[in-house]
């Protein structure tokens, strides 16, 4: 069966609607947050806990480095905002051209490797990075969050961060297709708008995402409207998710949803949506996954409920046919070996000589 819903939990421990919502065969995983987890040891036995539930099921996290980044505990590398590399690779005019550029690269190979190889210690099968957005100087929601400002720069240094983390066993999922940098407004609390015509958004900010169609395992789009291009936002179009992000630049990977929960995921054709409307929007666009956050601590998790229930009846109904590429691509993001435990990563020199190389 397809399981299309990533959702969230609110405490530090499973409780029994957590496992009963796991365990609904639409339910495909979970995203954490830093109120998960209050230590590595903690967040480790929930981790199990919720393997325990589902073996498949995905556990994931937004964890970029910089100020993105949910645990930062019992030795957990405080990992540096990825325009740190990019500084690395425009750094030292006095060296032989491309030095500084392949150095970047290293580092950024090893901040990738850091961050997957703790993560996965612990438990966790998925990081939301990296950002591929181009930093413009418009978006304060990005920021430092972006390598760089040249395409051609966020391309070979997301290249090397995504080698790290393949070499720690895990997979990565690129954002925010076709670009968030160049957009002022946070689309976690309003519709940003890049009235850009679509040429010059694929020579500029979704550059990145061709360059990489071989390498990228997973993508998530923005939540933000491109009018010249389509009336609907990236993330609930069938133009950016099948006839440009799929047939024109060639990815086959996992596309997932960015949050529904966001103001930038409400609105639609002028009118709210409810969270079963956003994700039956967001699947018959293109989307294999689609996140809901943060909405299990309200209400005692009713949203989340509502949007299982929502999108178990519309498949009764006949208004939504499960995709079993689209699972297949869900499953393929899963670890395919057992990750190294804590205390030998510790001693580890791959991962040592990975500490030394971070800026």
């Amino acid at each position: 069966m397809h399981a299309p819903l990533i959702i969230d939990i609110a405490g530090t421990r499973l409780t029994e609607a957590d496992r009963a919502r796991l365990a609904h065969p639409l339910v495909g995983g979970v995203i954490l947050f830093s109120r998960n987890a209050s230590n590595r040891t903690q967040l480790t036995r929930l981790c199990a806990q919720i393997k325990r539930v589902r073996r498949d099921l995905l556990i994931a996290v937004d964890h970029e480095g910089g100020r993105v980044q949910r645990f930062r505990f019992d030795g957990m590398t405080h990992l540096p905002a990825m325009r740190e590399l990019g500084r690395l690779w425009r750094q030292a005019p006095e060296v032989r051209p491309g030095d500084a550029a392949l150095a970047a690269c290293n580092a950024a190979s090893a901040a990738g490797y850091v961050l997957a190889a703790e993560l996965r210690a612990c438990g966790v099968d998925l990081s939301f990075a990296p950002v591929l957005d181009l930093d413009h100087g418009r978006s304060e929601v990005i920021g430092d969050r972006a390598f760089d400002a040249d395409a051609r720069v966020v391309t070979l240094l997301a290249q090397s961060l995504m080698h790290g983390m393949r070499q720690a066993g895990m997979a990565h999922c690129g954002k925010h297709f076709p670009g968030h940098g160049w957009a002022e407004a946070d689309s976690h609390v309003d519709l940003p708008v890049d009235d850009r015509p679509l040429d010059a958004i694929l020579a500029d900010d979704a550059a990145p995402y061709g360059w990489l169609s071989a390498s990228l395992a997973a993508v998530m789009p923005a939540h933000v409207l491109y009018p010249q291009v389509d009336a609907r936002p990236a993330g609930f179009s069938a133009v950016w998710l099948r006839d440009v992000l799929r047939q024109r630049l060639g990815f086959t990977g996992a596309v997932f949803s960015d949050d529904l929960s966001m103001a930038g995921a409400r609105v639609l054709d002028g009118r709210t949506l409810s969270y079963t409307e956003a994700a039956l929007v967001a699947l018959r666009a293109g989307c294999d996954m689609v996140l809901l956050c943060n909405q299990s601590l309200v209400d005692g998790g009713a949203a989340i409920d509502e949007l299982i229930e929502g999108l178990a009846r519309a498949y009764y109904e006949g208004h939504w046919t499960p995709d079993d590429a689209a699972e297949a691509r869900r499953r393929a993001l899963l670890p395919s070996a057992a990750a190294m435990p804590w205390d030998a990563l510790m001693t580890d020199a791959r991962y040592q000589h990975a500490l030394e190389l971070l800026p």
